[in-house]
């Protein structure tokens, strides 16, 4: 998998190893299932708990999206962009450590803190992902964007089974700890592990391209969001993929912040929901380095095709899943579902960060990416959104589930006029 890489393509890679980690621990799973415990202590349960939940998300994608753009132009210049990364990725990692210390009483102040978590885990991916540029060329993008993403759901699975050791000892009355003990070391324990594994992008990886830094550069910044957003405007392939990237990116984003919580409204057990997360990244793991070698042989459109029909088909096949159906059935149906999620989610999104890299400008690859995570990082707010008011009106989680639908038919019909990225000069 490593075999001609260089030293700043392996260590960029390492990264996506070490930040997975707060995807699939705290984002995922251990951080709903410990919020909706303390919800529950404090009488707020059921539906109400995963609007909560739903609107936090919210929150962290709509600051993180307003940031986006502003930290592209900042790290466009140089010196900057190495700057904003560790600064992000410390407040992201302190942040998750903190959640080990706030009292589980004060579920206000718990999810206050996973917000401030969420903000700095976005800021550093969405410095991280401009870093593509940094460290390869274009006719390398697709395979190290891909490897990248199934290594780190590699790394994503094996941090989280640590953390969940402790959480099956207890299920299994091995030790005689609380469940919110165990969640707190299973914070801990993330934060140690994003720290270990950023240390060689840390270490090895240098801004390459930028501009040299003028007198009011930072109020310059705030212009050079408009001058990009011009830029990118006359560009018609570049506007549909955004659009595009948005739609789809919010479906997919949106299931992933609410599979756990909404597994564990139709009454799937909590052991049951971590060992389906857990399988999720090893099926992921090889489907996303498979979709690399798909975009290698058919182009990335085309496979990123692929995934958006799964996607669809996953919100179809929740329909089924009506809270009052057999305990069984909904079970067989919610692996059956994490399945597909794995075989799609890493390959979609590694190879629309590796589509957008090779179809902007290198110079102003900075600021572009500022843009295109503005699209990111909002990707879940009206998913979020959606789930959350229809769980409400209806009282019928699976439906919140089952509307997402439409984000993923809309991105369909749009990302039609994004060019075959095959016609692209390869360098």
């Amino acid at each position: 998998m490593f075999k001609g890489l260089t030293k700043e393509e392996k260590s960029w890679i390492w990264f996506d190893w070490a930040n997975a980690a707060y995807t699939m621990t705290v984002m995922a799973t251990i951080m709903s299932l410990y919020f909706l415990q303390a919800t529950e202590q404090m009488g707020i349960t059921g539906y109400r708990a995963n609007a909560y939940w739903a609107f936090g998300n919210t929150v962290a994608t709509l600051i993180a999206g307003i940031l986006a753009p502003i930290l592209g132009t900042l790290s466009g210049y140089h010196g900057k962009k190495k700057l904003l990364f560790n600064f992000f990725t410390f407040l992201g990692i302190l942040a998750t450590a903190g959640l080990a210390l706030v009292p589980e009483s004060l579920w206000w102040l718990l999810l206050t803190v996973f917000v401030v978590s969420s903000i700095g885990f976005s800021g550093a991916i969405k410095i991280y992902d401009a870093f593509l540029i940094d460290v390869t060329e274009n006719h390398k993008m697709d395979r190290i964007s891909t490897t990248g993403f199934g290594w780190g759901y590699l790394g994503g699975g094996l941090a989280f089974i640590l953390c969940i050791i402790s959480v099956v000892l207890v299920e299994m009355n091995v030790i005689n700890w609380s469940l919110t003990t165990t969640y707190r070391l299973a914070f801990l324990m993330t934060a140690i592990w994003w720290l270990m594994f950023s240390l060689p992008m840390f270490k090895n990886v240098k801004q390459k391209y930028g501009t040299a830094i003028a007198p009011g550069y930072v109020r310059q910044s705030f212009v050079h969001i408009w001058t990009t957003l011009k830029d990118m405007a006359q560009d018609k392939r570049l506007i549909y993929f955004l659009i595009a990237f948005f739609l789809y990116s919010d479906g997919v984003s949106s299931i992933i912040r609410m599979a756990t919580i909404y597994g564990a409204e139709i009454g799937i057990g909590a052991m049951t929901l971590l060992l389906v997360l857990l399988a999720v990244q090893f099926v992921a793991f090889p489907f996303a380095i498979l979709y690399g070698k798909m975009a290698s042989k058919w182009g990335a459109k085309t496979t990123i095709y692929i995934g958006i029909a799964t996607y669809i088909v996953i919100c179809m096949i929740a329909l089924l899943m009506h809270p009052d159906r057999d305990l069984e059935f909904l079970t067989l149906l919610f692996w059956a579902l994490a399945m597909l999620v794995g075989t799609a989610q890493g390959g979609i999104q590694a190879l629309s960060r590796s589509y957008f890299s090779k179809i902007i400008p290198k110079e102003k690859s900075n600021a572009y990416f500022g843009i295109y995570n503005v699209f990111g990082r909002f990707a879940s707010i009206i998913g979020t959104t959606l789930f959350g008011w229809v769980a409400i009106w209806t009282g019928q989680p699976h439906l919140g589930i089952a509307v997402i639908a439409i984000l993923f038919i809309l991105a369909a019909i749009i990302f039609k006029f994004v060019p075959d990225d095959r016609t692209f000069n390869q360098k």
